[in-house]
């Protein structure tokens, strides 16, 4: 009975230890491992003792789930664009274009073209691109990039020029207008010979006048035109401000500015003797009595005054 006794008081000197560390673990888990402990010597595997010490943690204990910590963010980076177009990886310049008074705020292709600026314009102002004169630091290039030409954020673009309807509406009076001055011209004497402007071919070629080159077209240069006589015999000079649209006459007394939507017509003759060089009038008003002449214009220049000066635009 003694041995008896022993054994009665030490199992549960035994069991006490689990008893407390069940109380403090939670007692439905250690309930649950009290019963499945009387039907088998040996604990369960999928509920191992935790190690001394150690109140369960990192034990499978049952209950509310622990929440999963939050996935890094770093993975999900690669997916957002660093450029500045979100979607189409472009890098985008934003511009100020001006066109009669109007004015749109437009973001464009920084690589793009001055063909394809047009082409924006043209849908903006409903101008087709071979009608718009487009104005950056002088005419812009359609074959450079924006980029090229260094065109930067907050830049204005000048726009000149007439949609269809409007040239259709102003360019046929011109049209008739100058057929009917050539038909005129035919039936008169060269103007070289007449009295008016003999006395000023006669003082002969400026001394600066400007170099010809007869039997070939070039455009405007970029520079005024000078080196001429107007019709007293003074010097003049022609400079084409194509960014207002206008044509400035100077002389040594002053300068006249003129729109180009104001001149009517504008008449050239060779000079006799001198077919490298031509006498050229401006028609200010409606009759003949309005021409401002000017006299030794380079022949190669000529077509290109006529083209700006009535609107038909020049292609570069």
């Amino acid at each position: 009975t003694g041995g008896e006794f022993r054994s009665q008081q030490a199992f549960p000197r035994r069991r006490e230890p689990s008893r407390r560390a069940g109380r403090g673990r939670g007692d439905g888990f250690f309930a649950a491992g009290d019963r499945a402990g009387a039907s088998s010597p040996h604990p369960a595997p999928s509920a191992p003792a935790a190690p001394a010490g150690e109140e369960g943690e990192g034990a499978a204990l049952p209950g509310p789930a622990r929440p999963c910590p939050a996935e890094p963010a770093g993975p999900r980076a690669a997916s957002v664009s660093n450029g500045s177009d979100s979607e189409s990886g472009k890098e985008l310049v934003e511009l100020k274009v001006i066109w009669n008074k109007n004015k749109y705020d437009v973001k464009f292709r920084l690589d793009s073209t001055g063909a394809d600026l047009k082409q924006k314009i043209h849908s903006l102002t409903g101008l087709p691109p071979a009608m718009q004169k487009v104005m950056f630091k002088g005419l812009l290039p359609e074959e450079k990039t924006l980029r090229e030409i260094k065109v930067t954020n907050g830049a204005k673009i000048m726009v000149v020029g007439s949609t269809i309807n409007d040239v259709l509406a102003v360019n046929t009076p011109k049209e008739a207008a100058q057929q009917e001055v050539k038909a005129e011209e035919n039936k008169k004497e060269p103007l070289c010979r007449q009295k008016q402007h003999r006395k000023v071919l006669d003082k002969g070629k400026p001394d600066d006048v400007m170099p010809s080159v007869k039997g070939v077209q070039e455009r405007l240069p970029t520079v005024p035109l000078s080196g001429m006589y107007n019709k007293s015999g003074g010097k003049v000079r022609l400079t084409f401000k194509l960014e207002q649209d206008q044509l400035w006459i100077g002389t040594k007394e002053r300068t006249e500015k003129l729109p180009m939507g104001s001149i009517k017509n504008v008449v050239s003759e060779p000079i006799e003797g001198h077919e490298d060089y031509h006498m050229m009038a401006f028609q200010l008003g409606p009759t003949e009595a309005s021409y401002y002449w000017v006299y030794w214009v380079p022949t190669q220049y000529v077509d290109a005054i006529k083209d700006t000066v009535l609107g038909k635009w020049q292609y570069f």
